[in-house]
């Protein structure tokens, strides 16, 4: 099956002409398209933001059980995140040269929250904690208010995860006006975040004229479990996937016949008590698996070629088998560390790749806050050691005013003096 995300065509354009609207009308542009997709009409522009009092009020008017939930997620995820945290270096060589890294944080990053009738404030804390531990100047968050109506754990969770300006604009056009800038909405230099397929969209859109972190398609997991697993604990982490949607992914690895009958017994038994059971079985029938294999090995083997996003280890011993591990985006072992701990609170960040893109991706981190700068600063004698090499070079590739300038630098340096 392709796993890739796919655009319709007639997504992409009217995508288009939202975002050529944003970029030509601006804060008119927004408050427009808000009143149309939202059914939420502004006065004015200024109306797009949300106040801080009014998060400070949800915050306080949250249910206290939720509210301490939320707080101690949001200190193992910083907690994780302060471990990625990169520092500049420099080393000097014999001659006197210094070479080196200089890491920045980005100075705004916008930060796409889905809302409606889904609040997902697991999502705020993921992506604005690690901005924040990265040293992020500023963090905008958006995120649609339809009727007006938006989460109270969303607008908490944006207080607590140090979120500095929250705008109600939702869809291609919050993207856009993040991409773009307005009178209103500042510009930022990367916009993270999940989103519906017109926000995938528009994100694919205006890479390039601003960061992104990915393109995300469907959630998925693949469950490799020897004979100690428990079936109801195997069949529930199925559904846990099963339930985002249709299209998501779930599938199973067993290395008898007699464990995945066990499952099977279990999908069968639990599945009619489950609350999205119409959306679970339509993703099973038509994107899941319950596979048989020989060995472990071959379990592996199979797990790499899909390259999941999540990746249970639901063995006995799973810690011999992490170095097999090639392409998962996050890896969970042994019975005890079901998926949907790591979506809300174990630390790690559950933006992950999908589709197999945990090939060549990884985790949202404190990395994707920050920027790595060269730093070069040649000595006397550095550069009449290194001039010579450039020369030949630069000449090689017929550029001579590159040869040049190294050589002046060449011819300088008997001279002794640090220019």
């Amino acid at each position: 099956m392709d796993r890739a995300q796919s655009f319709d065509a007639s997504v992409d354009e009217a995508v288009r002409d939202i975002i050529s609207s944003v970029r030509h009308e601006g804060d008119q542009a927004l408050l427009t398209l808000t009143e149309r997709f939202d059914a939420l009409k502004l006065d004015s522009a200024e109306q797009l933001e949300i106040p801080s009092d009014q998060w400070r009020l949800a915050s306080e008017s949250l249910d206290p059980e939720l509210r301490a939930a939320l707080e101690t997620a949001a200190e193992r995820i910083r907690e994780f995140h302060e471990h990625q945290r990169e520092s500049s270096w420099q080393f000097e060589q014999a001659d006197g040269t210094r070479l080196g890294q200089q890491i920045t944080a980005l100075d705004r990053v916008g930060l796409y929250v889905p809302g409606g009738k889904a609040a997902y404030p697991s999502s705020v804390l993921m992506n604005a904690i690690p901005a924040q531990v990265a040293g992020v100047g500023e963090l905008i968050m958006v995120v649609p208010t339809p009727g007006g109506e938006i989460s109270p754990a969303v607008l908490a969770s944006a207080r607590l995860a140090g979120v500095d300006r929250l705008f109600r604009i939702g869809g291609a056009q919050a993207i856009a006006a993040l991409a773009y800038g307005t009178h209103t909405v500042p510009r930022v230099d990367k916009i993270v975040g999940p989103g519906n397929i017109y926000v995938a969209a528009a994100k694919k859109q205006v890479f390039g004229d601003v960061g992104i972190d990915m393109i995300a398609g469907p959630s998925e997991v693949v469950v490799i479990c020897d004979a100690g697993a428990d079936p109801d604990w195997v069949a529930m982490d199925l559904f846990a996937q099963a339930e985002h949607d249709e299209q998501a992914q779930a599938i199973a690895i067993f290395l008898d016949r007699q464990m995945l009958e066990r499952v099977e017994k279990a999908i069968s038994r639990l599945l009619s008590g489950m609350e999205r059971r119409t959306i679970i079985e339509k993703s099973l029938a038509g994107q899941g698996a319950l596979i048989e294999v020989a060995s472990i090995g071959e379990a592996i083997n199979l797990a790499n070629r899909i390259a999941p996003e999540h990746l249970e280890l639901m063995v006995a011993d799973p810690q011999p088998l992490l170095e097999q591990v090639r392409h998962a985006g996050a890896i969970f072992c042994g019975y005890h560390s079901g998926e949907s701990l790591g979506d809300y609170c174990a630390g790690p960040n559950h933006v992950l790749p999908t589709a197999g893109t945990a090939r060549f991706s990884s985790p949202l981190g404190v990395y994707d806050f920050q920027k790595r700068s060269s730093v070069i600063h040649c000595s006397p004698a550095g550069a009449a050691a290194l001039s010579p090499v450039a020369s030949a070079l630069a000449r090689a590739e017929k550029l001579t005013a590159h040869a040049r300038s190294a050589e002046y630098r060449g011819q300088s340096a008997g001279s002794g003096e640090d220019v």
